[in-house]
């Protein structure tokens, strides 16, 4: 606020002196409006346009924006810069509540011409109209940026990561910058863009909560040693107390000791669930890792998820499911409230799971596993050459051709010892049943990246805190309970309808009155409805990559 106090006494001294004091307004007002014209039918297509050292970034948007006001300048009138200008700076000067940065869109270079006008008022000299194209154009180019970013990111995730899929929101700034001067509604034009979901609001007060405990100095740090429980005492346990009462897991009305009491107990295990951790009540080396991320890091984590959201289409859907990859959870939401909650197992580290949106059409009963291509070489192959009974014994089926030329053979009639990638014309298809590992129901949702949810017999894997175990698709906990959910509006399928239909063990597919919306999503840090702060492990690197691409110049919009 401090910069935008500066800023305004610097428009009141320009209207109070006259812009257009030494050459008349009309004939400045022509000259910057050629000057303008030529700057960017000069710049060529697409534009390079390079005002002081920055580069002009919104290549389309801004000449077709210029085109349209035939070439008037378009935050400068004959009395000077208008007020518009004033709102731009103001709303720039918020960017970092969003977790980006203030000096990406311009900032520096428009508040030094700015001044450069104010001197020039002070001391009663000519203004360079060249000077003024300058303004101009980085003004456009900031507003177009800034309002890019806020409505559909400032890192496009297809070039970092080609895993996933965004279903980024788009819209001509051309047209809404134009509308914003109609209605004198800079500000208010540029917090339309931003999500309009809760989910993301909270996670931005989150963000300013952070960074008023870096502002007084962050959290201390635990000292390593033995694992601390119950009965510990010393200066380790006052550390994790004071550590504790400066996230708010631990009441800061609260004592501190050295006893590791059922109070730190408490606060400790508060704090395992928020971060994804084995809810113990234990410091062992994991939540010690957890308690020393320095705040900085954790601000970090704040500004890369609030990214992610901005990547989101406008509407999530009224109601939806939403599996956060990261935290191995599945969610399904009503109105912005979650209705049903289970545990799922994602894909390991070389299989991640790709991030993307999809519409749930239809399930399937009993349905068969057909093994990708993939699975089959180089998970199954050395199985089948090392076990010659491992196909009947997993109640495997070997075809061959498509359509009407498939046909079934015989697996003990190959030699698999000679199969490999190079020749392998075989597909595999295993039956339903409790061997089947797709489970007894898999919800498809069509994508180009054949990953789907399902269910699973391995039960075990759920009672593990990381759970990465799959090629990619998503199995889940609770497949009888979503099975009703997305069939309730259908009175033919009630439980006991989906249990008979599961008994039968015959392949059924049942097509939704409605499709649902599903999103694949990676989030290291949330809010939830309760207004809890949670971290999670970046378990595929992509907050890494996220961050690496950050530290560049903004990309082209």
């Amino acid at each position: 606020m401090h910069r935008l106090a500066a800023i305004i006494p610097l428009f009141l001294w320009i209207q109070a002196f006259g812009l257009f004091q030494n050459i008349g307004a009309e004939g400045l007002r022509d000259q910057v409006r050629e000057i303008l014209r030529n700057r960017i039918e000069a710049a060529g297509t697409p534009p390079n346009v390079n005002v002081g050292g920055d580069i002009i970034h919104s290549a389309t948007a801004l000449p077709r924006f210029y085109e349209a006001r035939v070439y008037q300048p378009a935050w400068i009138d004959n009395d000077g810069p208008q007020r518009h200008a004033e709102d731009l700076i103001a709303a720039i000067h918020e960017a970092d509540r969003e977790g980006l940065r203030q000096n990406d869109y311009h900032l520096m270079l428009i508040e030094k011409i700015l001044r450069e006008v104010h001197q020039n008022q002070e001391q009663q000299k000519s203004l360079n109209p060249r000077r003024l194209v300058d303004l101009d154009l980085l003004l456009t180019d900031a507003f177009m940026i800034y309002g890019s970013h806020l409505l559909s990111g400032r890192i496009n995730p297809e070039t970092i990561d080609p895993e996933w899929l965004a279903n980024r929101r788009e819209s001509d700034f051309s047209r809404i910058l134009q509308a914003a001067f109609d209605t004198n509604s800079i500000g208010e034009t540029l917090k339309s863009l931003l999500p309009s979901q809760m989910g993301y609001a909270r996670l931005r007060e989150a963000l300013a909560h952070y960074r008023q405990i870096a502002a007084k100095g962050g959290w201390p740090a635990v000292p390593g040693g033995l694992k601390m429980q119950i009965g510990a005492c010393g200066e380790r346990v006052r550390a994790l107390c004071l550590r504790l009462m400066t996230t708010g897991d631990l009441d800061g009305q609260d004592t501190v000791n050295d006893d590791f009491d059922d109070i730190l107990e408490r606060a400790l295990r508060k704090f395992q669930e928020r971060h994804g951790l084995d809810v113990d009540g234990i410091v062992g080396p994991d939540t010690l890792e957890a308690l020393n991320v320095p705040v900085e890091q954790r601000i970090r984590q704040l500004e890369l998820n609030l990214e992610r959201w901005r990547w989101l289409p406008q509407t999530l859907g009224k109601r939806y499911i939403l599996v956060n990859m990261a935290n191995f959870e599945l969610k399904v939401v009503e109105e912005d409230q979650p209705v049903m909650a289970m545990r799922v197992v994602v894909g390991k580290g070389y299989r991640r799971t790709p991030v993307f949106s999809g519409k749930m059409t239809y399930l399937v009963f009993n349905p068969f596993w057909h093994v990708p291509p993939g699975i089959a070489i180089q998970d199954k192959l050395p199985l089948m050459r090392k076990e010659p009974d491992y196909l009947g014994e997993q109640h495997m089926r070997v075809f061959q051709g498509w359509g009407a030329e498939t046909k079934e053979i015989d697996p003990k009639s190959i030699d698999w010892s000679k199969a490999s990638a190079e020749n392998f014309r075989y597909r595999l298809r295993q039956d339903p049943g409790p061997w089947n590992p797709l489970g007894r129901v898999k919800f498809m949702f069509p994508n180009r990246f054949n990953v789907y949810i399902h269910d699973t017999p391995s039960r075990e894997l759920f009672d593990k805190t990381v759970r990465m175990f799959s090629s990619g698709c998503i199995r889940i906990e609770k497949p009888i309970e979503l099975a009703e959910y997305v069939l309730r509006d259908d009175l033919n399928w009630q439980r006991e309808n989906i249990l008979d239909a599961i008994d039968r063990e015959v392949e059924q597919t049942v097509q939704f009155r409605e499709p649902i919306w599903v999103h694949l999503l990676y989030w290291t840090a949330w809010v939830n409805e309760d207004g809890i702060t949670h971290f999670v492990r970046d378990i595929y690197g992509r907050d890494k990559r996220l961050e690496k691409a950050f530290r560049e110049k903004p990309p082209v919009p």
